[in-house]
C-alpha cells in the first residue's frame, strides 16, 4: 500500500526569535569567569587576566552597516533561510549591537585568553606585561553558542572590537582581510579540509580605519604605505574556538601554582574541550587519565590528517603558532595565509614566518603545537597519580609516535593524489615520489594545475605542459657562455624526456594497484574519476582574492560574490568562461609583488 501521508519538512529558521530557542551557553554557564571582569560587559582597556576561562565582553557595533555576503551552502546546513542575512535583526547582532536580541539571548559576549608558543618554545614577551597574562582574543569576540540539528556551534565575531588582550589595538578587522577569511573558510570546507567555517559578512558605510599596506606594485618586503580602510565584522563559527594555546595557558599557571584555582581550570577546560570536540569518541564515564590518553590520541589522528589535507591541497597556514592551532583539530585563523601557485617545499606568505612555517614544513611545526599540547596535559596527570603513572607513559608513547603517524598520513594523501587505492610498494612508491619532487622542483609549476591534469592520465608530457611556468624555466637555466636559443632548446628536451620517462614509472606502478575488492588493474577511467575528487582544479589565489577586495571597498560586491560561487566547488568542471578566467597560471607580473605573493600582517 502506498504511502500518502508526505514526510514532514522542518521549517527553515528565518527569525532570530526562531533561533534564540536553540541557544546554549555551555562554555559561559559551566566554565569560570574572570573574577576581574565587570558584569556588563563594558571590558575593553588592555590589562592582565590572572585568572577564569573567559571574560564578558560587550562586542562594539561598526557605525551603519551593510551586506557584503553570507554563507548560502552554511545556511542550507544550519537550517537558516537565505533571506535572514539581510535582515534587520540579523544583521545587527552580526555586526556587533546585542542590545535588541531576544531572550534567552545574552546582551554579552565572551573573550578567552591564551599562551603563546612558537614552534615549541613559550613566549611572554609579546604580552605587554611581560608576564603572559595578557595574551587572547583581541578582536574576536563570540556572541552566542547554540545546538542546531544536535551539533554544538559557537558563533564569533571577528573586529567585534577591544578587549582585555587588545595589547592597545583598536579591535577591528578590515574589509580586506575579512573578504580573504570569508571566502578562504567557506573553500577549505569545500576542498574536504577541516576548518572554522563563515556565516555573514557585513562592512561599515562609514566607519575606516588606518593600517600598514603595500603600494600599488610594491615588491617591498613591508608594506610602505599607510591607508584608510572600511571596518568589517565576519562571524565565524566553529563547535568550539579552543586552542593549544588555552590549554598550555591553564597548565602553566597550573604548574606555578598561580592562584588556589589553577589545577582546577586546568581540569574543566580539558574536561570542556572534550564535551565540544571529542564527546562522540570519547565516553564521559571514564576516569580522567583515560580520557587525557584519548583525547591526545585522537587530536594526534586529526592534527596529523589535518596537515596532510594542507599539503594535498597546496595550502600555508603562514603563521602555525599554538594559539592558531584549534585543539579539535581543524583549520583556525586565517591571517597570512595562501595557496601556493608554482611548487616550492618552502613557500610562505608571511614574510614574518619563516621556513619553519612553510609549506612542505608544516608537519614538523604541527609535531612542534602537539608536544605543547602533551605538555599542557602532564601536570593534571601528575596531580592525579604523581609520576609513575602508566597513563603519563601512555602520554609519552603517543607523543613519540607523532612523526611516525604523521608520515603515514602523508604517504596516504601522495598516494591518493597520484591515483593509489592504498600506499603500494613502499620502496618503489618513495622512489617514484622522490623523483617526482625533484621534477617539479627543476621544473618551475603550478602544483595545482599539474595534478589536475596529471588526473587526466596523459599519454605524454604534452597536457602537463599547461601547469609549466616556461619563463621561469628559461631564466633559472640562463647561462652567458651559451647561445639562449639553444639553451632553451637543450633544456626543454631533456625536461620532457625526465617526465616522459617518470609517467612510464607511475603507470606501471598504477597497474599493479589493487582496489578496495582486490581487483586490478582498475580501468583508467577509473583512476582518473579518483584523482580529480582528490585534486582541485579550482583553488583561491592572491591574485583572484585582490581585486574582489578592491572591488568591494568601491561599494561592488559582484566579485566576491562569484569567488564564493567558484570556489564552493573546487572539484567540478565549470565553463570555459570560468575556466579561462580561474584556471590559469599566475601572470609573470604578479611575482614578488606586495599583498600577491607575499604579506606582512592580516589585518
Amino acid at each position: 500500500m502506498t504511502n500518502k501521508h508526505p514526510l514532514k519538512t522542518v521549517p527553515l529558521i528565518s527569525t532570530l526569535d526562531a533561533l534564540a530557542i536553540s541557544v546554549n551557553y555551555s562554555l559561559m554557564d559551566t566554565l569560570n569567569c574572570d573574577p576581574d571582569a565587570s558584569t556588563n560587559g563594558v571590558d575593553f582597556a588592555p590589562r592582565q587576566v590572572f585568572s577564569g576561562h573567559y571574560v564578558p565582553i560587550k562586542p562594539t557595533p561598526i557605525q551603519n552597516p551593510e551586506y557584503v555576503t553570507h554563507s548560502k551552502t552554511f545556511f542550507s546546513e544550519l537550517g537558516f533561510d537565505d533571506a535572514m542575512a539581510e535582515s534587520a535583526d540579523f544583521i545587527r547582532l552580526f555586526s556587533g549591537d546585542l542590545s535588541q536580541v531576544p531572550t534567552p539571548m545574552r546582551k554579552v559576549g565572551w573573550a578567552t585568553g591564551y599562551a603563546l608558543s612558537i614552534y615549541g618554545t613559550e613566549y611572554i614577551q609579546q604580552c605587554p606585561f611581560g608576564t603572559g597574562n595578557g595574551y587572547g582574543d583581541g578582536r574576536a569576540i563570540s556572541v552566542l553558542e547554540a545546538v542546531i540539528k544536535g551539533q554544538r556551534w559557537e558563533m564569533q565575531l571577528k573586529g567585534g572590537g577591544p578587549t582585555p588582550y587588545c595589547r592597545g589595538a583598536d579591535g577591528r578587522a578590515v574589509l580586506r582581510s575579512s573578504i580573504r577569511e570569508f571566502l578562504a573558510q567557506e573553500h577549505m570546507h569545500a576542498l574536504g579540509v577541516p576548518t572554522s567555517r563563515s556565516l555573514s559578512l557585513y562592512v561599515s558605510k562609514t566607519e575606516k580605519v588606518k593600517r600598514p599596506w603595500y603600494s600599488a606594485g610594491s615588491y617591498s618586503k613591508d608594506p610602505d604605505m599607510m591607508i584608510s580602510e572600511s571596518v568589517a565584522i565576519s562571524t565565524r563559527v566553529a563547535p568550539s574556538f579552543i586552542r593549544v594555546g588555552q590549554l598550555e595557558l591553564f597548565s602553566r599557571r597550573a604548574r606555578h601554582k598561580a592562584h588556589s584555582n589553577a589545577m582546577e581550570e586546568l581540569e574543566k577546560i580539558v574536561l570542556h574541550l572534550i564535551d565540544r570536540e571529542y564527546a562522540d569518541v570519547i565516553d564521559s564515564q571514564l576516569d580522567l587519565s583515560d580520557k587525557v590518553i584519548l583525547l591526545a590520541r585522537e587530536f594526534q589522528y586529526r592534527l596529523t590528517s589535518l596537515v596532510a589535507n594542507w599539503i594535498r591541497v597546496g595550502f600555508c597556514q603562514g603563521n602555525f603558532n599554538s594559539d592558531n592551532c584549534a585543539a579539535g583539530g581543524f583549520t583556525l585563523d586565517y591571517g597570512p595565509f595562501g595557496f601556493c601557485d608554482v611548487f616550492n617545499p618552502y613557500y610562505q606568505p608571511w614574510t614574518g614566518g619563516g621556513e619553519h612555517f612553510s609549506l612542505m614544513n608544516q608537519p614538523q611545526a604541527a609535531q612542534r603545537n602537539f608536544d605543547m599540547f602533551c605538555s599542557a596535559m602532564r601536570p593534571l596527570l601528575l596531580s592525579i597519580y604523581g609520576d609513575s603513572h602508566d597513563s603519563l607513559l601512555a602520554l609519552d608513547e603517543i607523543q613519540a609516535g607523532f612523526s611516525q603517524v604523521m608520515s603515514s598520513e602523508m604517504d596516504k594523501m601522495w598516494a591518493a593524489k597520484l591515483g593509489f587505492s592504498q600506499v603500494p610498494n613502499k620502496s618503489l612508491f618513495s622512489a617514484l615520489l622522490s623523483e617526482l619532487k625533484g621534477l617539479m622542483m627543476q621544473t618551475p609549476l603550478d602544483y595545482t594545475i599539474f595534478f589536475r591534469e596529471l588526473s587526466s592520465i596523459p599519454k605524454d608530457v604534452g597536457p602537463l605542459k599547461k601547469s609549466f611556468y616556461d619563463e621561469l624555466y628559461n631564466n633559472r637555466r640562463q647561462d652567458t657562455d651559451l647561445k639562449e636559443s639553444s639553451l632553451k632548446k637543450s633544456g626543454l628536451k631533456e625536461r620532457e624526456q625526465g617526465w616522459n620517462e617518470w609517467l612510464v614509472k607511475w603507470k606501471m606502478l598504477l597497474n599493479s594497484d589493487r582496489d578496495m575488492h582486490g581487483a586490478f588493474p582498475r580501468s583508467t577511467e577509473a583512476v582518473s574519476q579518483q584523482m580529480k575528487r582528490i585534486n582541485p582544479k579550482y583553488i583561491l589565489r592572491e591574485w583572484f582574492v585582490m581585486p574582489a577586495y578592491q572591488q568591494a571597498a568601491m561599494g561592488n560586491y559582484a566579485l566576491v560574490r562569484e569567488l564564493q560561487e567558484v570556489m564552493s566547488q573546487p572539484y567540478a568542471e565549470h565553463s570555459k568562461e570560468v575556466e579561462d578566467k580561474y584556471y590559469r597560471l599566475k601572470p609573470l607580473e604578479y611575482f614578488s609583488v606586495g599583498g600577491l605573493s607575499h604579506l606582512s600582517c592580516s589585518s
